[in-house]
């Protein structure tokens, strides 16, 4: 079982009680890679988020690297929400280790913690709404400072 205190580094535990976070970390699994072993694929199907607990990932998108992630960090939140296909390919750089939450389980927390449940969710929305906007800044700095123009209609697919 990971400990509670490994838990308490991700934000998306933030603002659970210790007692929580005590009956979600037995529901979470343990997964562990190789250097250079893909852990998730773009395009394949994800029902998980993984929580890194040891080493170091590539993210990258169309082969063009997109952020390292390390200790600390998560990864996979999009396909939990959107139940899309993973949106770009991870791959370990060192030996990782990740806990990790599927889908089935967030289901099953809803039906056991409502409250938890909910502070999950916000956290993973705050936590999806702070790439979306720190994506938005890359973007404007690459188009020269200005905010791109779009049509009515395709802010969703932006």
């Amino acid at each position: 079982m990971i400990e509670n205190a490994a838990l308490q580094r991700y934000s998306l535990f933030g603002g659970l009680l210790p007692e929580q976070i005590q009956a979600i970390s037995s529901l979470l699994g343990q997964e562990s890679y190789a250097a250079g072993e893909i852990i998730q694929k773009e395009g394949d199907p994800n029902d998980k988020i993984r929580f890194i607990l040891e080493g170091r990932v590539s993210v990258t998108k169309a082969s063009l690297l997109l952020i390292e992630l390390g200790e600390g960090d998560t990864f996979g939140e999009m396909e939990i929400l959107d139940v899309m296909p993973s949106a770009a390919t991870v791959r370990a750089e060192v030996p990782v280790a990740v806990a990790v939450i599927s889908n089935r389980t967030i289901r099953q927390l809803y039906k056991l913690d409502t409250q938890a449940f909910a502070l999950i969710m916000m956290n993973l929305a705050r936590d999806l709404s702070r790439r979306l906007r720190r994506m938005d800044e890359l973007r404007c700095r690459e188009v020269g400072g200005t905010s791109p123009v779009m049509a009515p209609g395709q802010a969703a697919s932006f």
